[in-house]
């Protein structure tokens, strides 16, 4: 029963009614499936796993996702990527194309490759901008494209479209 009373007492009455009533919703649709809570916390956190071998670009791109709601998980090519994806399958993953060990469509390919209950979305975050690299990309199994240097409300409105912030 302490497990339950867990559940009931997640949000705190900082976070407002709104907060309170979302989680718990989310609680009790997890008891309902008989989710440990564990298993809760994680389905109640969105992460974004950004792929670039750019220190700079990662934080930056860090830095949208939390605005977006998301946790962000950083990654500087796509093996690292592919080994945190096996650890936790992310909700949201952003990556470059060019990346040194293994590129942005060896990783997306290899990616969807992996059994998981939900896959992410995917969206190629690259200076590869022409028609044939946008196909490519999309071919790999992406799910939508943006062209480096993108901003907050240009991501925002790439997610929004794809239904995910």
């Amino acid at each position: 029963m302490a497990d339950e009373e867990e559940v009931w007492n997640a949000p705190s009455e900082e976070d407002g009614p709104a907060a309170d009533t979302d989680a718990i919703v989310r609680a009790a649709k997890a008891m309902r499936d008989g989710k440990k809570p564990e298993q809760m916390q994680q389905a109640a956190t969105k992460t974004c796993l950004i792929v670039d071998d750019s220190r700079v670009i990662r934080k930056v791109s860090s830095k949208i996702a939390k605005s977006l709601g998301y946790v962000p998980i950083e990654a500087q090519d796509g093996m690292e990527a592919l080994a945190r994806c096996k650890q936790a399958m992310p909700n949201l993953v952003l990556t470059d194309w060019n990346m040194p060990e293994m590129d942005g469509i060896e990783f997306v390919k290899q990616l969807r490759a992996i059994p998981t209950p939900k896959a992410p979305t995917v969206v190629f975050c690259t200076s590869n901008g022409q028609a044939a690299d946008i196909h490519e990309g999309i071919g790999a199994g992406a799910d939508d494209y943006i062209v480096k240097p993108f901003d907050e409300a240009a991501l925002r409105a790439k997610l929004e479209k794809l239904g995910r912030e």
